[in-house]
């Protein structure tokens, strides 16, 4: 198959038949996955602070130091969770946090080396924004702070921070937050390094459609170049509790039909669709995974056949999301469950994608 260009994706995105493009996608998950094998990992988010000098209005997790829900978790409260997640049968953490302006690199060395001397886990950390304050604060380029990072322990690298790579949209949603030409370097030189990191989208805010291609295909381009990514995951925008939502009659996109009411999620409608075009433009991106955070275990089951191979994570703890008042919670025998019943053998993989276990 020729692979798409931006303008035919844009034609898709806007016009396609949901059903036509969603048995589009799952054949092409079918030619890359044959198996019928679809994957989830057991881990937990640990989020180590929420103070945040980023404070991005679509953000309902970070707060400032003398707030008081402000914190900073402690060595033993950050052991105890790992203790945990381990005993639950985990193999990964995602350790992301605010960008504290007290913390410079020394905290984060700390951090990973008492981790790595105490547990066998792998560590998933520090998204790009992170990566870049503690570069900037420690007058370090981008690769000497993946280099001493690296060293202390830091395993692979989330995909968070991407939003959406347009520095318009950026501009409204997060002013203070690193440009997308920073995310991409990041990534770039985390996977010039041998280090693997995933990729996301966070879509249903005030982004075009002519942004979705725009971020889309930066992500081809930068695999295509470095091959480092192992998988994609697009999610939605959820208002609850943020300032955008607060704002909102200041952007011009209204997701909501009536003109007073309030700035509405992307429907699953939407999600699906937006899914399944990544599936069918990232064709160097061997997965894809579905967000049953913020869709829910049913809408993440269809999602399996509309490109999705993977169920991502069991999240034993999870706060960002959850602090916009959407919470949805699963048990691994949910997961088994939602993926038999799309008909597909539930496997356990570790952060790499090797198949640990299947059900």
């Amino acid at each position: 198959m020729n692979r798409l260009t931006k303008k035919q994706a844009l034609d898709l995105l806007k016009k396609a038949d949901l059903l036509g493009l969603g048995e589009w996608a799952d054949k092409i998950r079918k030619d890359l996955h044959p198996e019928k094998v679809v994957t989830f990992v057991v881990d937990r988010n640990i989020n180590y602070t929420n103070i945040c000098i980023n404070k991005c209005t679509f953000c309902a997790f970070w707060r400032d130091k003398e707030d008081k829900d402000a914190y900073i978790l402690s060595k033993d409260g950050l052991f105890k969770k790992i203790e945990e997640t381990i005993s639950l049968g985990g193999t990964q953490i995602l350790m992301q946090g605010g960008l504290h302006p007290d913390f410079g690199i020394e905290y984060y060395i700390d951090l990973l080396k008492n981790i790595k001397s105490r547990f066998d886990i792998n560590i998933h950390g520090f998204s790009p924004p992170e990566i870049c304050y503690i570069a900037d604060k420690s007058n370090l380029t981008i690769k000497e702070a993946l280099n001493i990072l690296r060293a202390a322990g830091l395993d692979s690298i989330p995909g968070g921070g991407a939003e959406i790579l347009s520095d318009r949209v950026r501009e409204i949603l997060s002013p203070k937050k690193i440009k997308s030409s920073s995310w991409l370097k990041v990534m770039e030189n985390a996977h010039m390094l041998g280090m693997r990191t995933t990729a996301t989208m966070m879509f249903g805010s005030v982004e075009k459609p002519e942004d979705i291609i725009e971020h889309l295909d930066a992500i081809r381009n930068l695999q295509d170049k470095t091959g480092g990514f192992t998988a994609f995951i697009p999610w939605t925008f959820q208002p609850g509790n943020t300032e955008l939502a607060k704002k909102r009659s200041a952007f011009s996109v209204q997701r909501s039909a009536k003109k007073n009411s309030k700035l509405m999620p992307a429907t699953a409608v939407e999600y699906l669709r937006v899914l399944a075009l990544s599936r069918l433009y990232l064709d160097n991106v061997e997965n894809i995974q579905a967000s049953w955070v913020t869709q829910g275990l049913k809408i993440a089951e269809v999602a399996l056949r509309f490109g999705a191979n993977d169920f991502g994570s069991t999240m034993i703890e999870e706060n960002v999301v959850a602090s916009t008042g959407i919470s949805y919670s699963v048990s691994m025998e949910d997961i088994i469950r939602a993926i038999k019943n799309a008909g597909f053998r539930p496997a356990q993989r570790d952060t790499y994608y090797n198949i640990l276990k299947e059900f």
